[in-house]
Formats: structure tokens, C-alpha cells, sequence
């Protein structure tokens, strides 16, 4: 979301990337790589359903001490997931700086990574060169500001061929996302999203990206969801519950995208279970019903496509901030709580939005410690957390329902399919649980699987 940005800046990193005129062996030797067995084309990521994985920030296992980008490169391999990464920012740097001069380098250098960690790997195409959008061609103004800039409607074509010549370069990746978040789609003069402007974008990317390969998967509008307090102003009566309503602004610029698109091969959504104005309502565990509700309308809406959460949070406050005093462990049960409302909600792949630091140090959510020490990159809670659900619900799963003993209704969460049962206690407390006509004893904020 806005407030989890980067720049693309970022080291060179420990992986050594052929640039100028070896981009063509490069070019010619990802090509083979994508069609021998074991390389990426022997990956099952033709569908649009990846499971549950995570999108590469600004500081990732790329870049930092060679042996710690290691240790989580191997933290990775043991239970691969889809990673998604964007084509500029967020670690990847300006890929088209001026007019048909490229710069593919740090692009290279996390597709290379994503590959080593035997990933299904996803590009966000956002955002945009500075010269796409008024700037000046040969220069890139790195502010969240500019960043969050649009292209220019006569650029838009512009955007699309980028957009191909990306494809061109890495045929192993098969899953495209048109923009992030509607970033400078933004009609002031009528207070709302400029819908038109950003499906016009999406159109022409769409079309361009059929073009080098009509089996290429696309999807969007990676609209935000967001919501309003129960009975507050603005809400839309078209999804509601007790955890408020979502902003009636967002319902028709996703109708809108929705009945001009040109197509999709499935639907991008991203939000929070929390309100505009940080609310937890009508509390942290309670609030992730609207993954569910927000899930179940996109689909129906959509007629059916699949539906990707390109970010999903729980927890107000910055990565660069203290998350307001959560442990760990409530953190992880909140975390774990929300991907069983998003898969209740019919969620075929979720990216969890990795808070890498670069700082070292505790790192609040992140799924490996920082790549910036030799001791570095070992893996966390999370991603623990986001490997289990990959490797016990992922593509493909067909959920159960499981029965919850009455008095332990509102202390559990659970997800079942026909070999596993997880078990969340949203308590601080211990908590004792009938769940499925067993017995748990949990530990507060315990996560169980079973």
C-alpha cells in the first residue's frame, strides 16, 4: 500500500548480471532455461491460481553479505512460493530511463533470485520512467511523489511496449499485474478515481502483452479495498459488515474496470482489515471478515475469475515504525487469521508484503533477518507461517467445513481441507478448544496445525 513504498536505488548485489551487449546471450540462455526440465518452464505456474507467496520490497535477499543472501535463498527453496516483484521500484531500478535506452540490471538481479529460489515468478508492471510522465529523459526522481506519478495518457502505448519488452526478456514469467493501487489515478475535480484513465492503461498493456504471447496470463486493477467505519459517510451498502462498508468510490471504479476491460485472466485486488482511518473494527481478529466479504464480491463481480490479494495487511503502522507494540506471536496469529479469511473469501494466491529492512536488527514482520549481516538471512515466524500455508492449502485445495464447540466460537479461528486442520487462537490468554471433535489446549496467540 502507499505508506509501504521504496524507492529503486538499492547496492549492486551478490548475483552478477550480463548488461549491454551480453543482454542478448542473457536473453537467449533464459529462453532454454525456460524449456529444460528442472529450469523454470518445468514449474506448474501456467494457471492463475499460485497459492500463497510474497512480493520483493526494497532490500531483499539479492542484495547484502553473499552468505546470508544464501541462508535465505535456501530458507526459500525448502517450500518454494510465488514471489512477485515490480518492474521499477521497490528494488528494481528505471528500466527505460530514456526512450528506448534500458537499464535491466537490478530487474535481472531479482528475477535471477526469484528463479534460484524455485519460485513461480510474478511481475507488477508499475511503474513508470520519468519521461513517461513530464520528467526529463536520462533522469529519475526516486520520491514517493513522483513515483506514485502515472503515465501521461499519450504515454500509455509508451507503458505497453515497455511493458512487452519485459515479457520479451523473461519468457519464463507468465503472470503479469497491470499497476499498483491505481497510483495517480486520481480525479480531483470529481473526488474520485480516474477509472477511465487507468482501464485505458490496462487496455493497451493488455493488448501488448497478448501480442508477444497470447498465453500470457494479465489481471487487475489492483484496486484497493478500502472501508469505512460502520455507519460512517461514504460507505457502500454493496459490501458491508460488521466491519464497516467498503468506500462506495472504490465499488464503481472497480465496475467501471470491470465491465471496460478488455480481459483478464484474473482479478487483482490488495487492502487492509482495517478501516481508512486505521480502525480495527470491531476488533484485530473480528476485522479480517472483510478479506471474506471483500473476496466473495470481487468474485461474483467478476463473473467467476480468479482473485488474486496482490497485499494484504492487518496491522496498522509502518514497517519503519515500532507496529504499535505488537509480539510476534500476536502478529503471527493475526497474520495467520487474516489468510484464512482471504481463503474463505476465495483467494487463488495472496503475496505477503515483505517489510525487509536494510537497518539489521529486529525487524517486525519480516520473513527472514536482514541480508546486511554475515549473520543474515535466517528464517522468521512469517515466513514459516506463509510455507505452511503454501504447503497445506495451496492451489488447488478444497476447503471443509469444520465444527467449532460453542464456547470457543469466538476464540478460534480454523481452516481444514481433507489432511490438515489449523487451529488460531486470537486470545493473549490460553485458550482450551473442541475443534472438529478434537481437543486443543493453546498457548496464547498460538498457531496449531494439525
Amino acid at each position: 500500500m502507499g505508506r509501504h513504498q521504496a524507492g529503486a536505488g538499492g547496492r549492486r548485489g551478490r548475483l552478477t548480471v550480463l548488461v549491454g551487449a551480453g543482454a542478448l546471450l542473457l536473453a537467449l540462455a533464459l529462453t532454454l532455461l525456460a524449456t529444460l526440465p528442472g529450469g523454470a518452464g518445468d514449474r506448474p505456474a501456467d494457471g492463475p491460481a499460485l497459492g500463497w507467496g510474497f512480493t520483493h520490497t526494497q532490500y531483499s535477499a539479492d542484495a547484502g553479505e553473499a552468505s546470508a543472501g544464501e541462508r535465505a535463498e535456501k530458507a526459500l527453496k525448502a517450500e518454494p512460493l510465488p514471489q512477485n516483484q515490480h518492474v521499477m521500484g521497490w528494488g528494481a531500478s528505471n528500466p527505460e530511463p530514456a526512450p528506448g535506452r534500458y537499464d535491466f540490471a537490478e530487474l535481472d538481479r531479482r528475477v535471477a533470485l526469484m528463479r534460484a529460489s524455485g519460485s513461480a515468478p510474478v511481475l507488477t508492471l508499475c511503474c513508470a520512467p520519468d519521461w513517461m510522465k513530464g520528467g526529463e529523459p536520462g533522469r529519475t526522481d526516486w520520491s514517493a511523489k513522483s513515483l506514485e506519478t502515472a503515465p501521461d495518457p499519450a504515454h500509455y502505448q509508451d507503458f505497453a511496449d515497455l511493458a512487452a519488452k519485459v515479457a520479451r526478456r523473461y519468457p519464463d514469467v507468465r503472470h503479469f499485474v497491470v499497476w499498483n493501487e491505481f497510483k495517480g489515478f486520481w480525479n480531483d475535480a470529481a473526488a474520485r478515481w480516474d477509472y477511465e484513465g487507468y482501464t485505458a492503461l490496462y487496455n493497451k498493456v493488455w493488448t501488448a502483452l497478448k501480442q508477444v504471447d497470447k498465453d500470457l496470463l494479465v489481471g487487475g486493477p489492483y484496486l484497493v479495498m478500502d472501508s469505512v467505519a460502520p455507519g460512517a459517510a461514504g460507505g457502500s451498502a454493496a459490501v458491508a459488515g460488521p466491519w464497516g462498508a467498503l468506500d462506495a468510490r472504490v465499488v464503481a471504479a472497480f465496475r467501471y474496470w470491470n465491465a471496460h476491460k478488455k480481459g483478464a485472466d484474473f482479478v487483482v485486488v490488495d487492502g487492509s482489515s482495517y478501516t481508512a482511518e486505521d480502525a480495527l473494527v470491531p476488533d484485530v481478529f473480528a476485522a479480517t471478515e472483510k478479506f471474506t466479504a471483500v473476496g466473495r464480491w470481487v468474485r461474483e463481480e467478476s463473473g467467476g475469475l480468479p482473485l488474486w490479494w496482490n497485499e494484504y495487511y492487518v496491522e496498522p503502522g509502518d514497517e519503519n515504525d515500532d507496529r504499535d507494540g505488537w509480539s510476534e506471536d500476536e502478529r503471527v496469529a493475526a497474520q495467520a487469521a487474516g489468510m484464512i479469511a482471504l481463503a474463505k473469501g476465495g483467494a487463488a494466491t495472496a503475496f505477503y508484503w515483505n517489510p525487509q529492512s536494510r537497518r539489521g536488527g529486529a525487524c517486525a514482520g519480516c520473513l527472514w533477518t536482514s541480508t546486511d549481516r554475515a549473520g543474515g538471512g535466517a528464517p522468521l515466524p512469517m515466513l514459516r507461517l506463509v510455507q505452511d500455508f503454501q504447503r497445506a492449502f495451496g492451489p488447488g485445495t478444497r476447503y471443509r467445513s469444520v465444527e467449532v464447540a460453542p464456547g470457543a466460537r469466538k476464540a478460534v479461528r480454523v481452516l481444514a481441507d481433507a489432511d490438515c486442520l489449523l487451529v488460531v487462537n486470537t486470545r493473549a490468554t490460553p485458550v482450551r478448544a473442541e475443534v472438529d471433535g478434537r481437543r486443543f489446549a493453546l498457548g496464547p496467540y498460538e498457531v496449531r496445525w494439525s
